[in-house]
């Protein structure tokens, strides 16, 4: 029987989406009575959907920004509160509990006020606003229950009330990096020993993983890391049930950004991009463009709709964008039971009891489920297997680290150094901070707390029994001021020998190298920048087709793949027949293929299994010298292997597209659905350009046909330093997530064929281009 979540994307990519008919009845033009406002404040709401709230006072303004994400995201950030606070059963019944119990375990337990401060002095006071915006909302739904966004109607539960402390308890939805690889890797060194570590990833700086004293990398349980994978999944609906994509899907991410100094564009201001790639499968997506405006503070961009405040975009004088670094701040504990007391772990020369909390999780029809949650010196038990317990250590269980919320320290600095000041405090999710403002300055500032590691490199699990501790973070990290260009794409990008090393697993350097190429060619202008946002060359490409395009062959299917692919100048255009094929065989075929040829089979198997995103410049390292890799007469058996695999892709292109290559286009074998979680409406399906490898990113589950893309870039931003209104973005679908809002899916088609829209931010222009208007007005006994 085949998995239920690969019907259910296979389903979704070939299903049309019906139209909704539903009348708006949440944005019209209207005064709206909010109690807790000391004054009035005007949502103005322009043509592509972006709320410009206006508001005398801060104060106010984080309570109307509450107040907003709630008209136009209730459902989402109602399902995020509770998926991260593990209080899904308490509204959808039993069949959420272990992902209750499984979120709960994760939760920052520590001390409050640790918490609030290290955001910032503004951090208690912004959420507490947002979040009596967000119960204001609700609270107005009591009264007009014709709004109720639909999804609450269908589940049959009413959208909870919020309070500030829920905004800075959840980690969950952090980026975690490396722990599925730990894993990963222990497997393929129990399979084929520890040299078998280079066949995985290319590891900067250049390093060998050591297997750490003690540990049995045998002994790790294929689902070791079960639960750490539910607390940190995203919640969809279908009959009933929690439905996910696989594990191997979500460790993908990646970003864009970079600057470009006045004397490198074309008008003498600098240039700010940023195109963050995160989950993007489901409508809405996870980013919301917003524009904050009262005294001392007027801030647009984008951020997350459950937090208060932007992390990306620009205050009128500073603008920034970010990319995740790739941190390594997870570790996976392994210890010994005491055989006498489970409860018990060895710890140096003794045994240590873990702590353990009793909750009740409430559950809708039912009584509540009463779970228990132990926890090492190092962090939550996430699996007990016979006498051996596994713990995950993080750096959630430290104040600050609920992700983007270090921005609320960033968005009134006004030049590089207060920027830069101010980003100490940033935490989680390590970030690149791409940097630029109207004095003319670019520059970069990384955030991120970085364990300091005793005798481990953090690649594989480790003994629990005090052999390997974190010895406090990394202090100083470094930064760049007034490059001449400063480009982000989750590469290796710390100095040599910097004491500060975030880790060893970096994105390859494919789209760095792209943006590099494409902004030294000419003065850049603000659509150079878009057009390189979404440009589709790709550098594996140009670095594998020179191998393939000097063989020859008397076979006619080899000869016609041949052919096909000589002529193939890298781009993955929709309309493209070669990318159609060369994406094909690069992912469907070379690596596994590569795999077997160059490791036994039981550890070929490993490989691949562990490699959704293979890391081909050890393939193309192994095709320059082939010899060291395939053994005597490598380049035979190198070219024996291309020769096959182009073929085998040629024939499973023929067999899905038809046996004419003139046919054939890599978007109907790509394509895109924005999937609503609870199976409509949904935004496409859409053919899409694009690869694991170009500028214009899209990872795609290449194992299903047409291949179901599931990340990518849905927010884009494109800033003119100084003359802010010739600034762009795209936010796709659809800045609403109320799926009778005109403003669902307008941005869709938009955004499929690169498109943008001018992120505004005078008044005069914002007027210009207003759809509806909202006053929210005071109570009077609050005046």
């Amino acid at each position: 029987m085949r998995p239920r979540w690969k019907l259910l994307v296979v389903a979704a990519v070939l299903s049309a989406s019906a139209s909704v008919t539903v009348p708006m009845t949440v944005s019209a033009d209207q005064a709206i009575v909010v109690p807790g406002l000391r004054q009035p404040v005007t949502m103005t709401v322009d043509k592509w959907g972006v709320p410009h709230i206006f508001a005398a006072n801060t104060s106010d303004l984080f309570l109307a920004q509450g107040f907003n994400a709630a008209r136009d995201r209730l459902f989402q950030i109602d399902t995020w509160r509770r998926r991260g606070l593990g209080r899904l059963s308490e509204v959808l019944g039993p069949g959420y509990a272990e992902q209750d119990r499984a979120a709960r375990l994760f939760l920052y337990r520590g001390d409050m006020a640790a918490e609030w401060a290290s955001y910032g002095p503004e951090a208690r006071s912004a959420a507490t606003r947002f979040a009596a915006g967000i119960n204001a909302y609700v609270d107005w739904l009591d009264r007009n229950p014709a709004a109720l966004p639909e999804e609450f109607r269908q589940l049959g539960y009413r959208p909870a009330r919020w309070n500030p402390e829920d905004v800075v308890r959840i980690r969950t939805h952090a980026i975690g990096n490396n722990l599925g690889s730990e894993v990963s890797r222990a497997k393929l060194v129990c399979s084929g020993g520890p040299d078998v570590s280079r066949y995985f990833r290319k590891l900067e700086p250049e390093h060998t993983a050591r297997v750490p004293d003690g540990l049995d990398p045998c002994a790790i349980p294929d689902d070791v890391i079960q639960v750490y994978n539910l607390a940190t999944a995203p919640v969809t609906f279908a009959n009933g049930r929690m439905e996910t994509l696989p594990e191997r899907l979500k460790t993908l991410t990646g970003s864009n950004a970079w600057a470009v100094s006045p004397e490198r564009t074309a008008t003498g201001r600098p240039i700010l991009a940023g195109d963050p790639h995160r989950e993007n499968y489901m409508a809405p997506a996870n980013r919301y463009i917003a524009h904050l405006s009262a005294p001392g503070l007027n801030i647009i961009g984008a951020g997350e709709p459950w937090n208060p405040g932007i992390s990306m975009g620009h205050n009128g004088s500073i603008a920034f964008g970010l990319t995740n670094l790739p941190t390594d701040q997870t570790d996976l504990y392994v210890y010994e039971l005491d055989p006498d007391d489970p409860t018990r772990y060895r710890y140096r020369d003794g045994w240590e009891r873990m702590k353990t909390i009793t909750e009740d999780v409430p559950v809708a029809g039912g009584s509540p489920r009463r779970t228990e949650l132990s926890y090492t010196r190092h962090g939550p038990v996430v699996k007990i297997d016979g006498n051996r317990a596994y713990a995950v250590r993080t750096v959630w269980t430290q104040p600050g680290t609920s992700p983007y919320l270090g921005s609320l320290n960033f968005q009134r600095a006004t030049n590089f150094g207060a920027f830069a000041h101010a980003m100490r405090v940033w935490k989680t999710p390590s970030s690149n901070l791409v940097y630029a403002d109207t004095r003319g300055d670019i520059g970069w500032v990384p955030g991120a707390i970085i364990p300091r590691r005793t005798g481990y490199d953090g690649l594989l699990p480790v003994p629990g029994d005090g052999r390997y501790e974190w010895n406090g973070f990394h202090g100083a990290l470094p930064l760049s001021y007034n490059p001449q260009t400063f480009v982000s794409a989750n590469d290796y990008n710390f100095p040599p020998g910097h004491p500060a090393l975030p880790g060893y697993e970096w994105a390859e350097d494919y789209r760095k190298k792209r943006i590099d190429e494409v902004l030294a060619q000419r003065p850049v202008t603000i659509q150079d920048t878009v057009t390189l946002q979404n440009d589709e060359k790709s550098r594996v490409a140009t670095m594998l087709l020179p191998y393939l395009t000097k063989l020859s062959s008397t076979d006619p299917t080899t000869g016609k793949a041949l052919a096909l692919l000589r002529s193939y100048d890298g781009v993955t255009s929709k309309d493209s027949a070669a990318a159609a094929l060369f994406e094909t065989w690069l992912m469907r075929f070379l690596h596994p293929a590569w795999a077997h040829a160059v490791l036994p089979a039981p550890v070929a198997d490993e490989l691949v299994a562990a490699s959704f995103d293979p890391d081909f410049r050890i393939v193309a390292d192994s095709f320059a010298h082939p010899d060291g890799w395939f053994g005597r007469n490598g380049a035979a058996a190198r070219d024996k292997l291309l020769l096959d695999t182009v073929t085998q892709a040629y024939q499973d292109v023929s067999s899905k597209l038809g046996a004419d290559p003139g046919t054939w286009r890599w978007g109907a074998m790509h394509i895109h659905m924005f999937m609503h979680p609870l199976g409509g409406p949904n935004v496409g399906p859409v053919e899409k350009g694009g690869s694991f490898h170009t500028v214009r990113t899209s990872f795609y589950y290449y194992a299903v046909f047409p291949s179901a893309e599931v990340l990518g870039p849905t927010f884009k931003m494109a800033l003119d330093v100084g003359a802010w209104d010739n600034s762009r973005a795209i936010n796709a679908p659809g800045q609403s997530g109320d799926q009778r809002s005109p403003h669902y899916r307008d941005l869709a088609q938009s955004w499929t064929e690169g498109g943008t829209f001018p992120l505004l931010y005078g008044k005069e222009a914002i007027d210009k281009n207003a759809r509806s208007t909202i006053q929210l007005k005071p109570h009077q006994e609050n005046r």
